[in-house]
């Protein structure tokens, strides 16, 4: 398979781009770069339980769309952003303690609009929540 990423992209370059942001914050990290997908996780802990003892689904939410906005800006050409137009998530599975990992890959990459999956589990691999996003690609202004 070839390879979908048009600018370059490495482990490296994601971690230094999430330094004092909300991804920091939230423990969330980035793990793996295929040819057609990215996978990150968060832990599940103090920082992103809800008063329940379980991961908020607002920080599963946070994980999809970190990895569908990275994923639709490396793939998308030099000169063009993307900015999020819409975001879905089912949650499948309550999650306690340990990681939640996530695995984005493309359904669209279009030349104005790309839309990505994100599927997420715990450690034992058990399906805790489903997500897409829409982007909308932009050309940068010059």
């Amino acid at each position: 398979m070839t390879a979908i990423w048009k600018k370059p992209i490495s482990l490296d370059v994601l971690r230094d781009k999430a330094r004092n942001t909300a991804i920091e914050h939230l423990g969330i990290e980035y793990v793996e770069i295929g040819d057609d997908y990215l996978v990150g996780r968060v832990p599940v802990d103090h920082r992103t339980h809800q008063p329940f003892g379980l991961l908020h689904g607002g920080v599963s939410v946070v994980l999809a769309e970190t990895l569908g906005s990275v994923g639709a800006l490396f793939s998308s050409p030099a000169g063009w952003r993307c900015v999020g137009l819409d975001i879905n998530a089912n949650h499948i599975r309550g999650v306690k303690s340990g990681w939640v990992t996530g695995t984005a890959k493309p359904v669209h990459i279009g030349r104005m609009t790309q839309v990505w999956q994100i599927d997420m589990v715990n450690d034992e691999g058990k399906l805790t929540c489903v997500s897409r996003i829409t982007m909308a690609m932009l050309e940068d202004a010059s």
